[in-house]
């Protein structure tokens, strides 16, 4: 397969929102100078993640060399094996991890990316490029909170708030491929979708704070593992947690989001998550935050949960490349269930 000197690629211009930052560039070289361990991938399709455009909105220049190619979920083709295991041809789907400071040309928001083989596994057969595009990343972090954090076992009981978010929905499937018995919260309209993702049980988070519906009527037996997948400030549902998760149990956020720079509320969060002492009212119950880190044995479970039928892909809706700022737009709105993704190459099968 040859590979061309120049391709098409967004890249971020400066720091801002991506309709004011992104550029649609069609003159980037192309990655040809691999390190050892990367292989050259023709992409067929990214998906995008909050964390992409928050990014953009918040790294200073100098932890973000400009212009750079944004986001890190990618499907597509290796045409450059360059002595790894991978080999030309092959199908894979991936990522490029999240590393500060960022580097130009590791973005996927591109023709061809250059990837570390490692972050890169087979397409299942039962899938396509552009549902396998939004696994990695949100999936990883789930699975790495409940199974590497949480230590979940079979026939425990999880919870999960925020059972519609990409890493919520991934959650649940993965709960339930442990063999777990899983509750998840989410606004009524989105209760048939969670559920059809194999949550047992179901709370509309809309009717009552959280916390004191679940204070108020607790699970036999408690929780083993609490996922606060929203990425709330507001601590109560971890200062309650007593009530309704187990001891020993973990409490385990994806990280709290703030809205500007919410120093008070940062600070409380900390306070009661990580620095009250239980003798001053601390909560008897960790408190652990997750994000995800590359790890090939997880990356592997995964895949073959794919596979198998376990995990499916959570595609909300698909974009052509030339509309990525409406991509960006759609997942800005926070109502999109299942990853937001860009076909790359007009070509692949969606």
């Amino acid at each position: 397969m040859s590979i061309p000197e120049i391709q098409q690629a967004w890249r971020v211009a400066a720091k801002g929102v991506p309709s004011k930052v992104l550029r649609y560039d069609k003159n980037v070289p192309v990655p040809k100078k691999l390190a050892t361990g990367e292989v050259l991938v023709k992409v067929q399709a990214a998906a995008l993640n909050p964390v992409g455009y928050k990014l953009m909105g918040r790294l200073p220049d100098i932890l973000a060399k400009k212009p750079y190619i944004p986001e890190h979920d990618l499907a597509g083709i290796v045409v450059d094996a360059n002595g790894t295991d991978l080999r030309e041809g092959d199908q894979v789907y991936g990522w490029n991890p999240v590393s500060i400071p960022l580097k130009p040309d590791l973005g996927v928001l591109a023709q061809y990316t250059r990837v570390p083989a490692d972050q890169l596994v087979s397409l299942p057969a039962n899938i396509t490029p552009v549902q396998a595009s939004g696994i990695t990343l949100t999936a990883m972090t789930a699975y790495q909170a409940l199974v590497d954090v949480g230590g979940l076992q079979p026939e425990q009981s999880v919870f999960i708030n925020g059972g519609s978010t990409a890493v919520g929905s991934f959650a649940i499937q993965i709960a339930k491929a442990v063999g777990c018995k899983v509750t998840a919260s989410a606004s009524a309209k989105n209760e048939e979708y969670v559920r059809s993702l194999g949550a047992d049980e179901f709370i509309d988070y809309t009717k009552a704070p959280l916390h004191e519906a679940l204070a108020a009527n607790p699970p036999t037996p408690k929780f083993h593992v609490f996922l606060e997948a929203v990425g709330l400030m507001d601590p109560s549902l971890y200062t309650h947690s007593e009530a309704y998760l187990a001891p020993g149990g973990t409490f385990i956020s994806v990280g709290p989001q703030p809205k500007g720079f919410d120093v008070v509320g940062v600070l409380k969060l900390a306070w009661k998550a990580f620095l009250q002492p239980r003798f001053l009212g601390g909560t008897k119950r960790s408190f652990k935050l997750v994000m995800a880190h590359p790890n090939r044995a997880d990356q592997e479970q995964i895949a073959k949960y794919v596979a198998e039928g376990k995990v499916k892909p959570l595609v909300d809706s698909v974009f052509a490349f030339e509309d990525a700022l409406k991509a960006y737009e759609r997942l800005a709105t926070n109502r999109a269930t299942g990853k937001v993704v860009i076909k790359v190459d007009p070509e692949v099968a969606e």
